[in-house]
């Protein structure tokens, strides 16, 4: 069905282009003749003022409930007179939403004092021979740089990160705070709902700036050297296997120029002897 507005510029199109009458033209388009010489005397200005305000700050809801949110601050324009200025503004198309960020604080990357004050997290990516891609979730110690989680599946969600962070957690202690950034698996409620439960602060580095995370992202390096881009993968358990070998030897026995070329948990053993 075709919207009176809709025929008025079909008739309008038709008087101009086929040089006919504008009565001829209404009876084409199926138009009272005097609905196309009328002229609408209301002033909508406010209401479109209005919708688009709301529009901007909840953009993921739609025409009901912003018209009961003008109803509760007091304007009486009727539901016709709102629905009509909603679809004249494309308000009921599809719109993309960006996602929008709290601020985040930019704070040095300064080194821990103890083991468990601050862990790193990071995502890695990497495809088996056969094309189908997979991510590996890193955690990290900032003290003395230990790798103490690599898990490695085709996708995450914030569900099986908190179930990795609970069994690092388990096997080495709870930490003060998780450096990370902003990515999807990290901001969801998911995570932080369960962090502030158990007392862990998040702290997040502001959007692309990976050198406030730069302990993880050095250990992705020599991951990525080590292991990643030095095997082909055929399926997961091989990675698996892998990434398990290779981080007993990273902790245990290869030398880290950051503790004086000590391995991580030498640096850690010896700390805790001279406590």
């Amino acid at each position: 069905m075709v919207a009176p507005c809709d025929r008025k510029d079909i008739a309008a199109y038709l008087g101009e282009a086929c040089q006919v009458s504008i009565t001829r033209a209404c009876k084409v388009a199926c138009l009272c003749k005097s609905m196309y010489y009328y002229e609408s005397t209301k002033d909508d200005s406010l209401v479109i003022s209005k919708l688009q305000e709301l529009a901007e700050k909840k953009p993921g809801e739609g025409q009901d409930k912003l018209y009961a949110r003008l109803r509760q601050q007091g304007y009486e324009w009727n539901y016709k007179r709102v629905r009509r200025v909603y679809l004249l503004m494309g308000l009921n198309k599809r719109r993309k939403i960006r996602k929008r960020l709290p601020a985040r604080d930019s704070k040095p990357l300064s080194r821990s004092s103890l083991a468990n004050e601050t862990w790193s997290k990071d995502f890695m990516h990497d495809t088996l021979i056969n094309k189908r891609r997979f991510r590996t979730l890193n955690i990290i110690d900032d003290y003395n740089r230990e790798v103490l989680n690599i898990e490695a599946e085709f996708s995450f969600s914030g569900y099986s990160v908190v179930s990795a962070l609970k069994r690092t957690i388990h096997e080495h202690g709870k930490p003060k705070r998780i450096r990370v950034d902003n990515g999807p698996e990290f901001i969801s409620s998911v995570f932080t709902d369960w962090c502030g439960q158990q007392g862990i602060e998040v702290q997040y580095i502001p959007p692309g700036k990976p050198s406030q995370n730069g302990y993880i992202e050095r250990f992705n390096r020599t991951y990525r050297q080590d292991v990643l881009n030095a095997y082909l993968f055929e399926d997961m358990m091989q990675v698996r296997t892998i990434t398990e070998e290779w981080m007993e030897d990273y902790n245990k026995h290869r030398p880290h120029e950051a503790l004086n070329n000590q391995t991580p948990l030498g640096w850690k053993r010896k700390a805790q002897n001279s406590e």
